[in-house]
């Protein structure tokens, strides 16, 4: 894992297509926007996980035992 310091108005690149602008830093938050090309997705870390699950569900569904 790469650890960076950053300070209000300064940016993170990734790539040549994305970036991470610090917006707002406070005592316990950090909002940062997102810039990327809109084929590609950004969601909150557990967002993505239940998108993943109903994916995998979806996949490889439960079967339902019959009466």
């Amino acid at each position: 894992m790469l650890v960076l310091s950053r300070a209000v108005g300064e940016s993170i690149s990734i790539g040549d297509d994305i970036a991470l602008h610090i917006l707002e830093v406070s005592a316990h938050h950090v909002k940062f926007g997102i810039e990327a090309p809109a084929g590609v997705s950004v969601h909150r870390a557990e967002v993505y996980r239940k998108i993943r699950e109903r994916e995998a569900s979806a996949i490889y569904p439960v079967p339902v035992p019959n009466p």
